[in-house]
């Protein structure tokens, strides 16, 4: 061991050469350890609504909003707080409808600047100045950091920063610098953004939302189970292939796969006009507005047939040849009856919606016909040789993980499997046992075989668990005891499309069971939370994002429109700055051009869900336990230049 510290020492001398660059990096380690604590924002449940998760991105769930009011209090109306938030959110956008109106551009130029560069200051007085550095535009980043250091040191001074300003109005560089000025804000606001689960699926924009995430400084991502479907298909598993296409026709959302990530669907296409020419495919109507014409809606809902055929097909291949995923309920195109027009499903006889299955094999229904086979190889090989969308998945097998722990803060996006009594469930696979954090571990680790592992068979395993992922009853991010697609689509019986929910989601006010989840992840009971997504909170029916006291906080993002009926309203944000925790409300999200131009925000209402005492620094964050530990560590290397054991690197 002490061989192994020397070592490390000799490496650490190589980074910090002499006791004075040591003894400086030590110096500036402690004082940002006294930094207030950087603000964290939680987002989750995006479901490719680009425009609404790119509004709450501007806009830090009201942290802009927030910085405003604290700058500039009642010295500006709410009026022209409002105006200057839209400002900082859609620069450009707002200024081109600025100038049509304002008389004196000038003057708006002049108070504009001086407007947001209090703003900045107040938005980096919590970093150091070397952070705010790197932050800084290239273009502008000198003149941006002489005015946010502006200090009241004489008459000199001032004429110097007002030149400074004049000149930039003179020379027309104002809109750009107001601009520059307007995203360094929103870099600033927020320090760090947690993503818990399901950027994919439903919306129109997913590919987007990652390109957005890939630029972002500062990300972490908790897989949900649309993504993790999205990433089995990326993969080339095939039960997962065929789910994200049929979500996709089913939301109108095929362009995601072809304009988005450039998959040919044109066979599949060809093949739903001829195999469902006569069809009227009354079962598979699209749930989203797709915007194409009625030629266009008509070949959408034949593809949605037609890929829901094949999904129930391969999907039966995966349950027949995986008996330890326990899903033989689920396979149920044998069942059917198509000359009666019947199924029978554990006993109850139904009548089906839809009888015209041509491409089902009543001998073996499961078998894939010679062109819907094609249609798979072709699939699997696009998906698998997509460079955008392999990127993608790269950035999230790089970026995220299934759960997180971060500042006494537990975030997973479904449920931690508990019995009925609030134990660990204990979930047999592949011939062993997992429970609670043990489960995460394992399937994780699954999903990053089923991309890296060297052998085949592995990485088979791995990529069949992704599908798992998606809907088994024991998986996490599922969390229900069936997914009721079949019965969705063909039975008109409702008692037959309910999915019980595993007992977590009914056990969410115990801090028994809450208490067990927060041990089994290693976290004292006391000050922890858990944050998580999967499921809307029915705000409209009374029911909280806060349980258990404040223990749990579920914050279904609600930016999905399909739910905000169900729910009242566009779901929760979170936000967790120095002050304590800050639940936002959302309201649905009109459109950003109604954002610009009538100034109108989606952040309603916020609940300030627990308040410290004491301002939190950095100092008692994670961040801050890493940073006092590679304190210790300089503080041994100095000990070892003064007592002669390593020579300072002159």
């Amino acid at each position: 061991m002490k061989e192994l510290e020397d070592r490390y020492l000799e490496r650490l001398s190589e980074l910090y050469p002499t006791i004075a660059k040591a003894s400086t990096e030590i110096i500036n380690l402690q004082a940002i350890l006294n930094l207030p604590k950087g603000t964290e924002h939680f987002l989750t449940d995006i479901h490719g609504e680009y425009e609404a998760f790119s509004h709450v991105l501007k806009n830090g769930s009201g942290s802009v909003r927030r910085k405003i009011e604290d700058v500039f209090g009642n010295t500006m109306s709410s009026r022209e707080k409002q105006t200057l938030a839209t400002l900082i959110y859609y620069p450009e956008e707002k200024m081109e409808r600025i100038r049509q109106k304002e008389e004196n551009m000038e003057e708006w130029y002049r108070i504009t600047l001086y407007r947001l560069i209090e703003v900045c200051k107040c938005a980096a007085s919590k970093y150091t100045r070397s952070k705010v550095r790197k932050a800084l535009p290239p273009d502008f980043a000198y003149v941006i950091e002489e005015l946010m250091t502006e200090k009241a040191e004489g008459i000199d001074k001032e004429s110097y920063y007002n030149a400074i300003v004049s000149t930039i109005i003179r020379i027309g560089r104002a809109d750009r610098f107001i601009v520059a000025l307007s995203e360094l804000i929103q870099r600033l606001i927020v320090d760090h953004l947690h993503i818990v689960g399901d950027i994919y699926d439903r919306g129109p924009g997913p590919h987007i939302i990652m390109d957005k995430l890939m630029a972002y400084h500062s990300v972490d991502i908790q897989w949900g189970n649309h993504d993790v479907l999205w990433m089995g298909a990326a993969a080339g598993q095939r039960g997962c292939i065929a789910n994200v296409i049929r979500i996709c026709a089913r939301y109108g959302n095929l362009d995601i796969l072809e304009d988005g990530y450039g998959i040919n669907l044109l066979p599949l296409a060809t093949f739903a006009m001829n195999t469902y020419e006569q069809d009227s495919c009354a079962c598979f109507q699209l749930k989203g507005e797709s915007g194409h014409g009625k030629e266009e809606k008509l070949l959408e809902i034949k593809m949605h047939k037609a890929m829901s055929v094949i999904q129930f097909k391969v999907e039966g291949q995966l349950i027949r040849e995986h008996p330890e995923f326990h899903l033989d309920s689920r396979n149920l195109l044998h069942l059917m009856n198509c000359e009666t027009g019947t199924i029978e499903i554990q006993g109850h006889t139904y009548e089906l919606l839809d009888t015209n299955f041509p491409t089902v094999d009543r001998k073996d229904p499961y078998a894939l016909t010679k062109e819907e086979e094609e249609i798979m190889e072709r699939l699997t090989g696009a998906f698998q040789n997509c460079e955008k969308l392999q990127r993608h998945m790269r950035f999230l097998l790089s970026k995220g993980g299934l759960y997180k722990i971060c500042n006494q803060n537990l975030l997973y996006h479904g449920c931690v499997p508990l019995a009925e009594d609030g134990s660990l469930k204990k979930v047999s696979l592949y011939g062993k046992e997992y429970q609670g954090k043990s489960l995460y571990e394992m399937l994780e680790s699954s999903v990053r075989k089923g991309f890296y592992a060297m052998e085949e068979e592995e990485r088979k395993k791995g990529r069949d668990l992704m599908w798992y992922i998606w809907l088994g009853e024991d998986s996490p991010l599922f969390g229900k005891d069936k997914m009721a697609t079949f019965e969705r689509y063909f039975l008109a019986d409702k008692a037959t499309h309910k999915e019980e929910k595993n007992p977590y989601y009914h056990l969410l006010e115990n801090e028994q069971a809450m208490n067990g989840i927060l041990r089994e992840f290693g976290l004292p009971e006391e000050g922890s939370h858990i944050i998580n997504g999967h499921v809307p909170v029915k705000s409209k029916s009374g029911e909280s994002p806060v349980k258990c006291g404040g223990k749990v906080l579920v914050i279904d993002g609600g930016f999905s429109k399909a739910y905000q009926k169900e729910t009242g309203i566009a779901g929760y944000t979170l936000i967790y700055n120095s002050y304590g925790l800050i639940l936002a409300a959302h309201e649905p999200f009109e459109s950003t051009e109604a954002a610009i131009e009538k100034e109108s925000d989606i952040h309603s209402d916020s609940t300030i869900v627990k308040r410290v005492v004491e301002r939190k620094l950095v100092g008692d964050t994670d961040v801050g336990r890493e940073l006092q530990e590679q304190i210790l560590d300089l503080e041994r290397l100095l000990a070892a230049y003064r007592s002669g054991k390593i020579a300072e690197r002159m």
